[in-house]
């Protein structure tokens, strides 16, 4: 049996060179037909070959396809000799169900980048759980073509140097000072709830944990933050970050009852950080190790995120 990610060194994957293949998996739900023409597009515009599964429009209701076969998907992309990272086509909802049908084996022995964010934050969780394979947070095909051109040059900069530049924005809220280092988890709030008592939850103490949503009221959204603080899972941690709290009603608010829940504890705390399902949605490595500076509003990662061709 292999050891746990939290006992296992870290796995990296390859950065990409121009001319390499992203293989599109479609581990959620289904998708709008033009957004994903244009995601292609520029994939293909920044010198990108795209290599797209025979099968890859299947349609199920709210899904993209029965849950076995949006998990051969995934597993025909990833052992794809020619396919030299795989990039989520949408969230929705769907990847929770396919999470114990992944092959992990697969991945551990052929690691290569992974993105994806909102419903994929369980496959960001499961995968790291069960590899160690450091994976992105970031666009998705059908986003491409909305996210701002900051968040676009972040992108392929980061998959094709191997490094994540410090993110640094004007817009983000230090609701609480400090500095804070430790690996970064994190990902859609809904999602990670959902991920509780699974086999494919990763531990939150001593991280930086980092938020976001998208459509949730006030209401839920405290519900959510409430629920996860009492089965202990802010536990240790040693900062956090909400990113974009989209169509969720007043952040202000949400703001307000973050602090009412975290403002004693002894960490730094971000809010409006560009994450998430708004203009701005900045790639950023899951597992990976990286700092807080509350003097400069600044997220840096201090060492490589992907081992370099």
């Amino acid at each position: 049996m292999h050891e746990t990610a939290e006992q296992a060194p870290s796995l990296f994957p390859r950065a990409l060179r121009r001319g390499d293949t992203i293989g599109l998996v479609a581990p959620a739900g289904p998708w709008d037909e033009e957004e994903f023409a244009r995601g292609v597009q520029i994939l293909d515009q920044y010198g990108f070959k795209v290599k797209i599964a025979r099968d890859l429009t299947t349609r199920e209701n709210y899904l993209a396809g029965p849950d076995r076969h949006r998990a051969d998907i995934f597993h025909e992309i990833w052992r794809d000799p020619e396919v030299n990272a795989v990039l989520s086509v949408r969230g929705g909802y769907g990847s929770l169900r396919i999470l114990a049908a992944i092959d992990y084996e697969l991945i551990r022995e052929q690691p290569k980048i992974f993105i994806g964010f909102s419903d994929i934050t369980a496959l960001h969780s499961a995968i790291l759980q069960q590899t160690g394979l450091t994976t992105f947070h970031g666009p998705m095909v059908t986003t491409l073509a909305k996210i701002d051109k900051e968040s676009l040059l972040s992108f392929f900069d980061t998959i094709t140097s191997g490094t994540c530049r410090p993110i640094t924005t004007r817009s983000v809220e230090i609701l609480k000072s400090g500095q804070a280092s430790g690996r970064l988890i994190g990902g859609n709030l809904n999602t990670a709830v959902h991920l509780l008592a699974t086999p494919f939850e990763v531990s939150w103490r001593d991280k930086i944990v980092f938020l976001e949503d998208v459509g949730e009221a006030p209401y839920r959204i405290d519900r959510m933050l409430t629920h996860l603080k009492m089965a202990g899972r802010f536990a240790g941690i040693r900062g956090l970050i909400l990113g974009s709290f989209t169509n969720c009603g007043d952040q202000e608010m949400i703001w307000a009852r973050v602090m009412e829940l975290f403002g004693d504890e002894n960490l730094p705390i971000w809010a409006n950080f560009p994450i998430g399902h708004g203009k701005q949605n900045m790639i950023v490595p899951v597992g990976s190790e990286a700092r807080m500076d509350s003097s400069t509003g600044t997220l840096s990662f201090p060492a490589p995120c992907c081992r370099i061709p």
